[in-house]
């Protein structure tokens, strides 16, 4: 028995919920902040996590992806609101083109590569759990650690943060 989209990704909006909240908070006079040199910037970090959805799209409607031919270069933000807005748009796209999907889509696989060199290939319901969802919880995670050193209240995301207490 095949499990259904909304089966598959129920928590997909309380995760872009919980993402926008952290978003939310950036601070965009610390935009180029790094709490390592080997690290992304606070801007670099934010624009990545908030184009990750575009990712999910990309891997719902297609069936493979050479970066070589297609690269994804981060867009260029100006403010919190342009951050936000991206990350909305891209997150109602997202949900709009995973909900629209079926079982025979889901089922299919995709594959990313740069020229001949392939690193993914699998069953699109396992990329899009794991680019979609798994993959921006990972950086949501590290924006709010750079929240916590750069003293900016983190918010809740699975219940209430020691700044909400």
């Amino acid at each position: 028995m095949s499990a259904t989209v909304n089966e598959l990704y129920a928590d997909l909006d309380l995760e872009l919920a919980a993402t926008r909240r952290v978003l939310e908070r950036v601070p965009f006079e610390h935009w180029d902040w790094k709490p390592h040199p080997k690290s992304f910037s606070l801007g670099r970090l934010a624009t990545h996590l908030a184009e990750l959805p575009r990712f999910a799209e990309v891997i719902a409607t297609t069936d493979e992806m050479d970066m070589a031919k297609s690269p994804m270069p981060p867009s260029q933000v100006g403010s919190n609101a342009d951050l936000l807005a991206r990350f909305d748009e891209r997150a109602a796209t997202m949900r709009s083109v995973v909900a629209a999907m079926d079982e025979d889509a889901l089922a299919g696989h995709w594959t990313l590569r740069v020229g001949d060199t392939v690193f993914l290939d699998a069953p699109r319901s396992l990329l899009l759990r794991q680019h979609g969802i798994s993959h921006p919880i990972h950086h949501r995670a590290q924006l709010t650690v750079y929240l916590r050193l750069l003293d900016v209240p983190v918010p809740g995301l699975y219940g209430p943060s020691a700044d909400d207490v």
